[in-house]
């Protein structure tokens, strides 16, 4: 795709869930579909007819097993945060649909203990997970996502 015609394409709507344990770490995990590390937080399309928390409850159980009644929703950050993905990989990912992400973050505080967290889902997103402190998150993530998770975790700030 030309640089031009990659510019042409729309963000896809999509949903992130920052699950903080509530002592200051959240949860990542290490994408399933990556032989790189790759770790990240929770996150997907939203469907339609969903606003954001909703979305964000459903990728929440199918990326990490665990239910709402686990988690106490805190907090959603005020603006949508868009993202490019690199040229390079716009064919490859949603069919070259999109040139990007456009993310609407939802805080969750867990309520629940370790053994909630079943990341052997149905369609499994994740290899490994682990908790992490927000600055090491940032450490681990591809580096073109980095600069949505500062912007999420300054919006979550009071919390984390």
């Amino acid at each position: 795709m030309t640089p031009d015609e990659i510019a042409a394409l729309p963000y896809r709507k999509c949903v992130g869930v920052v699950l903080w344990d509530g002592v200051g770490r959240v949860f990542t995990g290490q994408r399933y579909d990556s032989e790189l590390p790759a770790w990240q937080m929770p996150q997907g399309g939203i469907e339609d007819g969903e606003d954001a928390r909703t979305a964000a409850l459903r990728e929440l159980v199918e990326e990490t097993g665990v239910a709402a009644e686990k988690v106490e929703v805190l907090a959603q950050t005020p603006d949508w945060i868009n993202y490019d993905l690199p040229p390079e990989i716009v064919p490859r990912i949603w069919k070259g649909r999109y040139k990007g992400q456009t993310q609407r973050w939802v805080l969750m505080k867990f309520l629940g203990s370790d053994a909630d967290i079943n990341i052997e889902t149905t369609h499994p997103e994740f290899s490994e997970w682990r908790w992490l402190e927000p600055a090491s998150v940032l450490d681990s993530i591809v580096p073109f996502k980095r600069d949505v998770y500062e912007q999420v975790f300054d919006a979550f700030s009071d919390w984390l």
